[in-house]
C-alpha cells in the first residue's frame, strides 16, 4: 500500500503534464471531440432511421412540436403570432385544397413564389403533406429565368404571393402552368384564389401516408442557385440535406428557450433550412421579418427576446453602419449564425454590440460538404480537425487564377497545397457526402464534378471557392473563382449577365466581372463591353434593359468600353487582370460608367464620382 502511495505523485505530475502539453499543442481538442460527437451522433440516428424504414422528416418533426407544445408561438410576424397548433391546422386546411380543388397528387412539383410571410410556411408545410415536392422561387428572377425554372424541375402549378402576382404576365401566357395565389380576389382570368376555398376546408390532418417516405434521398425541394451555366439551377434538397440542415442551430447550442430572428428571404436555403428547420428541431420560436431592416432591428431584438439571429456578412455592416446609441448593447442576443462576415466587421460588430458568439457556417445548397465555426475565431469559416477528416474527405488544390484553371502535375492529377497556402476546394463525392446535383439537367450535375482527381475514377465535388487551412486547422475563404461572384447577399451568375447584356443592339462583346469596393461585402458587378461597328453607347438603353431584364442584385455597377477583348491561352475572356484593375479612372484610359438610379441611365464615372464611391457617401 505505501508502494502504491509513492506513486501518486508522480502520477499526478504525469496527469498534469499531460493536460499542460494538451492545452499548449492542442488547445481545441476536447471542444473539437464533442462537437463532432455530437453532430456524428445527429447523423447516426438518422442513418438508423433510414435502415428501420422509419424516417422522420423535418414535417414530421413540425407535427411532433404541434402536439407537444401546441400553444407556443412559432412564428410572430409583423406584430402576429402564429403557434404551432394554429400554423399545423391552417397548412392542413391547404392541404385538403390542394387535394380536392387543385388536384394535386403525391410526387408532384409545385412552385412557390412568394415573399417572407407565415404562408409561405403554410403552403409549403400543406403541400408537403400531401406528398408533393415544392420548388423555391427567388423573388427576384424575371420572366425567362422564371419560365425556366418550371422546366427544369417540372412544375405544372404556381403558388404566387398576393403581392407578386403582377409580376406573371409571362407565366400567364403558358396553358400549361396552373396559377393560384393567396388573394381574397384575383383580377386575372388565370388566376385561382385559394383563401375563398380555405374557408370551407377542414382543418384535420389528411392520411399520414401521403407524405410518408421510405427514403432519406427522397427530393423534398428544390432551391434555385446561379451558377456558370446562366440561368438558375435547381439544386435537389432530400430530406437527409434537410434534416441535417435544421441540425445547425441545436449543434451550436440552441435550446427551446431561444427565439430565432429571420430576417433572410425563405427561398434560400439559410433561412429555410437553418431558419425554420432549426427552429422546429429545437420547439423555439422565430421571428420572421418580410425584409431586412438595419434600422428596425435591435428594436425588434429587444420587442422579442431574440437570442439568435441568422445574417449574412452584409446584414452586419448594415448594423454596423447605424448611428451609435446607448442601447447598442441593451438585448438578448447571445449567438449569430450565417456566413460571410469579414474580419474587419466581426471585430467591429462585436466590439460595438457586446459579446456575441457569431457562427460561421460554409457550405453551399447543393454542396455535399459543410464547414462550422463552433470555436468562433474570428475571420474564418469553419473548423477542421483529425476527426472531421476521418469522415469528410476535403482537399484544397493549387489553382492558377490567371490561366483559371487547376495546375496538374505530369501525370494530369491534380497538387494539394501546403497548410496555410490558397487553394481550390474540393470535397470527394462518397456515400456519406453525397452530392445530389440538379433536377432537369444530368450535363449541370456532371459540370459541378471533377474526376480523376488524385486517381482514376475518384469524384469530388467542385466548390468554385479558393480557400486555405491554417497550422490549428481553421478553414478561411479567399475567393470565389469561374464565374459567379457575391454581391448583396446573391450570387451573380456572369453568364447570365453576360447573355441578357449580348441582347443590346449596340453591343457586340460582353465581359462580366466581380470587382472589389471598400466598404462592401463581395464583388460589385462590371461589365466590359465592345460597341458594334458604326454604333455608340448609349447609357440610357442599357440602363432599361438591365432594370427590366435583371434582378437588382445582378446589375453591372460599373461598365467598361473596351476596343480589344483579352482572351486567355485556352481562349476564354481574360478576367483577371480587369478584377485586378477594378474602377478607377484614374489608373484606367478607357472610358468608364456607373449606374445612376436617379438619372435612369449609365453616366460617366469621374474622379470626383469615384471618391465619393469609395468614402461611401454614394450609395451603389
Amino acid at each position: 500500500m505505501l508502494w502504491f502511495l509513492s506513486w501518486l505523485p508522480a502520477v499526478a505530475v504525469g496527469v498534469f503534464s499531460a493536460l499542460v502539453l494538451q492545452k499548449l499543442c492542442f488547445p481545441y481538442f476536447w471542444t473539437d471531440l464533442l462537437f463532432l460527437w455530437k453532430v456524428v451522433r445527429y447523423g447516426v440516428k438518422l442513418e438508423l432511421f433510414g435502415l428501420m424504414s422509419s424516417v422522420r422528416t423535418v414535417l414530421d418533426r413540425f407535427m411532433e412540436q404541434a402536439q407537444r407544445i401546441p400553444d407556443k408561438p412559432f412564428v410572430i410576424y409583423d406584430g402576429s403570432v402564429h403557434t404551432y397548433r394554429e400554423v399545423d391546422r391552417r397548412s392542413n386546411r391547404l392541404a385538403h385544397v390542394f387535394l380536392r380543388q387543385l388536384k394535386l397528387k403525391k410526387g408532384d412539383c409545385v412552385a412557390l413564389l412568394m415573399s417572407n410571410e407565415p404562408d409561405f410556411l403554410n403552403v409549403w408545410f400543406g403541400l408537403a403533406k400531401v406528398g408533393c415536392s415544392v420548388a423555391f422561387l427567388n423573388t427576384n428572377i424575371r420572366s425567362r429565368s422564371l419560365l425556366h425554372c418550371f422546366s427544369c424541375c417540372g412544375a405544372r402549378t404556381l403558388i404566387v404571393g398576393s403581392d407578386l402576382v403582377d409580376s406573371l404576365d409571362d407565366i400567364l401566357l403558358e396553358d400549361n402552368i396552373q396559377v393560384w395565389t393567396m388573394r381574397r380576389h384575383s383580377e386575372h382570368s388565370k388566376v385561382h384564389t385559394l383563401l375563398d376555398r380555405l374557408d370551407s376546408a377542414p382543418d384535420q390532418p389528411v392520411p399520414a401516408e401521403l407524405r410518408a417516405t421510405k427514403s432519406l434521398r427522397t427530393p423534398t425541394l428544390y432551391i434555385f442557385t446561379s451558377g456558370t451555366t446562366g440561368l438558375p439551377k435547381a439544386a435537389v434538397i432530400t430530406h437527409l440535406q434537410s434534416l441535417k440542415a435544421a441540425a445547425g442551430f441545436w449543434a451550436f447550442g440552441g435550446t427551446e428557450d431561444d427565439v430565432v430572428y429571420i430576417p433572410l428571404p425563405l427561398y434560400h436555403s439559410a433561412a429555410s433550412l437553418i431558419g425554420i428547420g432549426g427552429t422546429i428541431e429545437l420547439g423555439a420560436t422565430c421571428v420572421l421579418k418580410k425584409k431586412f431592416s438595419a434600422s428596425q432591428f435591435w428594436n425588434d431584438c429587444r420587442q422579442h427576446d431574440v437570442t439568435i439571429f441568422q445574417y449574412i456578412g452584409e446584414l452586419c455592416r448594415y448594423l454596423c453602419n447605424q448611428p451609435k446609441t446607448e442601447m447598442d448593447q441593451d438585448h438578448k442576443v447571445r449567438m449569430g449564425v450565417g456566413n460571410g462576415l469579414r474580419q474587419d466587421v466581426w471585430r467591429e460588430f462585436l466590439s460595438r454590440f457586446g459579446n456575441i458568439k457569431m457562427c460561421e457556417v460554409y457550405g453551399s445548397t447543393e454542396g455535399n460538404l459543410c464547414f462550422m465555426n463552433h470555436i468562433g475565431k474570428i475571420g474564418t469559416v469553419g473548423r477542421s480537425n483529425l476527426f472531421y477528416r476521418l469522415l469528410f474527405k476535403y482537399d484544397l488544390v493549387k489553382y492558377d487564377m490567371i490561366k483559371d484553371e487547376v495546375v496538374k502535375d505530369h501525370q494530369g492529377f491534380c497538387q494539394r497545397v501546403n497548410r496555410g497556402e490558397t487553394g481550390l476546394l474540393l470535397s470527394k463525392v462518397s456515400s456519406i457526402s453525397p452530392f445530389f446535383g440538379y433536377a432537369g439537367s444530368k450535363q449541370l450535375t456532371e459540370k459541378k464534378l471533377m474526376r480523376n482527381v488524385f486517381v482514376k475514377g475518384d469524384a469530388y465535388f467542385n466548390t468554385g471557392d479558393l480557400m486555405a487551412e491554417d497550422q490549428e486547422g481553421f478553414i478561411c475563404f479567399r475567393d470565389r473563382v469561374g464565374d459567379t461572384f457575391r454581391w448583396k447577399g446573391e450570387n451573380v451568375a456572369t453568364t447570365e449577365v453576360t447573355e441578357t447584356l449580348g441582347l443590346v443592339d449596340f453591343i457586340q462583346e460582353v465581359n462580366v466581372f466581380g470587382v472589389e469596393v471598400p466598404g462592401h461585402e463581395g464583388r460589385a458587378g462590371m461589365a466590359a463591353l465592345i460597341v458594334r461597328p458604326g454604333l455608340t453607347f448609349d447609357g440610357k438603353k442599357l440602363f432599361e434593359h438591365s432594370v427590366r431584364d435583371l434582378p437588382a442584385y445582378a446589375r453591372p455597377i460599373f461598365i467598361r468600353l473596351q476596343e480589344v477583348m483579352e482572351m486567355t491561352s485556352t481562349f476564354k475572356q481574360q478576367k483577371f487582370q480587369l478584377v485586378q484593375s477594378g474602377f478607377n479612372p484614374s489608373t484606367i484610359s478607357d472610358p468608364l460608367y456607373v449606374l445612376d438610379y436617379r438619372q435612369k441611365s449609365y453616366v460617366p464615372l469621374t474622379e470626383q464620382l469615384y471618391q465619393s464611391i469609395v468614402s461611401g457617401e454614394h450609395k451603389l
